[in-house]
């Protein structure tokens, strides 16, 4: 058993789940799937074998079976598997994935077929472990992000959106995979998730997942970007040597669970999902640069903030922003091990801040659908101009110097965020007040750009932006703002405009200047790397998120009768696996 570090973040709080080794089924496969195949993406299959194989030495060769061979499960209509088949299957699926990733095993991987409903009674804890102040700093991060109100805790989201989601996952503490069927009585494998797990075991085999810091949300999406997009691009390829010239263990439709897609928390769910959306093209520029040798050495330089996953093409190394602290007697810094608490929230998951609500029919979004929704959609684009010139943020969290076991009611917070340019920071603070105003904010007489909010997300807010640099700063009340950070909210008239932002195609809004203000570090090469976007392979079975997306964004059409409540729901679902 492998000891990991007591690492934490709010985004997933256990260090198994921090590795981010699950395959979320139903729902992230099906919405990142793009029609069509990429040509060029096979390997070279050739058929010369060396004579006296060996696990250890051949690639496509695990334990006596070859990465093509035929098995009796194979022919049947469903992927039930005994005790006896299993280990075959697993073996052939390791050597398919050794044939595809160019790499072999060191080591058997153990795997276990389990139901739903034995993981949603027995294994859905793996994923939710906090302590006190752990779950404290995550429902204030997740609540600054306008995704969990003050209601609701962080981590029953997490619980409810796994508890439905998880068609697998690799356990690194254990060495051994788990997949999960919607099968009860007789529990299916899926053989293309399977393999995507099995990328995960290889990966912690040959590089030592345990070995990367996910102190933050952004450090953890970013790592994701290479984790999961390695296994997601092999998962692809094996789907598609599936459908065109392996056989595979494959279960039948799944039962109709529309439940699932009402209860999602879509901005949680947004956040987790960029590493599935953006990784195979991250692994596709890698690949561009030097093929598999490349995507290997990446692992001993991972990409640092989910930046530079979002945008491939281009060299983006973010700035270390570092909250001063100027709060009064009143509020301290909360303290997690005796150290402050502090955030860096991403690229990524301010994305999913603005455009979350696209599907809640009941309020706008900051970003809408057409901006958000990926050609054909086949996914999100996170190329936002509100959120495209972030550089770095940081999030510190404050608490009542008078309370002894304080709740989030008793917090506040200071979020600083840094912009490429005076004109970048311009459009996230449009975005954030257009975001108050959703949330029915209003304005503080006499007062300098600060708002309070009364209902879900309650507290007074204050915005500042100085050239490139936008501070949030919130408290319980108005008079607490200075308490927390000195001189927020001064009084006197408000000095924020809203922007024009131009998300019709995607772009920057214009904001590529020569501005004085610009920081440097954002060199974009000379020519744009050909970086493949639809690499997934199509899922097009009724029920998949693609095709609930469709209804609702039909449902909103001025000649469409409102025939669903905002949670929506499908009439199908299938599996699937990120």
């Amino acid at each position: 058993m492998k000891a990991y570090p007591p690492h934490m973040t709010a985004t997933l709080t256990r260090t198994r789940l921090l590795v981010a080794l699950v395959a979320i089924s139903t729902l992230v496969l099906a919405l990142a799937a793009a029609g069509g195949v990429v040509p060029g993406l096979f390997v070279d299959d050739s058929p010369d074998r060396p004579d006296d194989p060996t696990t250890e030495d051949t690639v496509g060769y695990v334990n006596g079976y070859w990465y093509d061979d035929e098995l009796p499960v194979d022919d049947r209509d469903d992927a039930v598997v005994d005790d006896d088949e299993l280990e075959p299957v697993v073996y052939r699926s390791m050597a398919r994935v050794e044939k595809i990733r160019n790499m072999t095993f060191e080591d058997d991987v153990p795997v276990e077929v389990i139901s739903r409903e034995e993981y949603q009674t027995e294994h859905k804890d793996i994923f939710l472990e906090t302590t006190e102040d752990e779950q404290l700093i995550q429902n204030v991060t997740y609540e600054t992000l306008f995704m969990v109100d003050r209601d609701t805790d962080a981590g029953d989201e997490f619980e409810s959106m796994y508890g439905g989601a998880v068609g697998g996952y690799y356990d690194p503490e254990t060495d051994r995979i788990v997949v999960v069927s919607d099968t009860t009585e007789t529990p299916e494998l899926d053989e293309t998730v399977l393999g995507h797990e099995l990328v995960h075991a290889l990966q912690d085999q040959q590089f030592d997942l345990s070995s990367y810091d996910r102190m933050t949300i952004d450090q953890d999406v970013a790592t994701n970007g290479l984790i999961e997009g390695d296994a997601a691009w092999v998962e692809t390829e094996y789907e598609t040597r599936c459908s065109d010239e392996w056989a595979c263990a494959q279960p039948g439709e799944s039962e109709p669970n529309s439940e699932q897609f009402s209860q999602l928390n879509w901005g949680l769910y947004m956040t987790l999902y960029q590493p599935y959306n953006d990784g195979s093209a991250y692994i596709d520029s890698l690949r561009e640069d030097g093929g598999w040798a490349a995507v290997n050495a990446a692992y001993d330089d991972p990409p640092t903030s989910s930046s530079t996953v979002i945008h491939s093409d281009e060299e983006r190394e973010p700035v270390e922003v570092t909250v001063e602290d100027r709060s009064g007697d009143a509020w301290v810094p909360l303290e997690v091990d005796g150290e402050p608490a502090r955030q860096t929230v991403g690229e990524a998951a301010m994305v999913s801040m603005f455009g979350a609500d696209i599907h809640d029919r009941s309020q706008p979004s900051v970003i809408d659908s057409e901006a958000m929704l990926a050609d054909g959609l086949s996914g999100y684009d996170y190329d936002q101009p509100y959120t495209d010139g972030w550089t770095g943020d940081e999030l510190a969290v404050y608490v009542d110097a008078t309370v002894d076991d304080p709740t989030a009611t008793d917090t506040g917070y200071v979020w600083e965020t840094e912009w490429r340019s005076s004109e970048d920071a311009q459009q996230f603070v449009t975005g954030y007040l257009d975001l108050l105003e959703i949330h029915d904010a209003e304005p503080v007489a006499d007062r300098q750009d600060t708002y309070t909010v009364d209902d879900e997300y309650p507290g007074a807010y204050a915005i500042d932006r100085d050239g490139e640099t936008v501070t949030i700063v919130r408290a319980p009340s108005v008079d607490d703002l200075d308490e927390i950070n000195d001189g927020a909210a001064p009084e006197g008239d408000d000095t924020l405009e809203r922007v024009a932002v131009d998300t019709s195609d995607g772009d920057d809004g214009g904001t590529d200047d020569d501005d004085s203000d610009s920081l440097a570090g954002f060199a974009v090469p000379g020519t744009v790397l050909g970086v493949s976007i639809g690499i997934f392979v199509a899922k097009t079975r009724d029920g998949t998120v693609r095709a609930w997306i469709a209804h609702r964004r039909a449902l909103t059409r001025p000649d469409s009768a409102p025939s669903v409540d905002s949670g929506g729901g499908s009439d199908s679902q299938r599996r699937g696996a990120a």
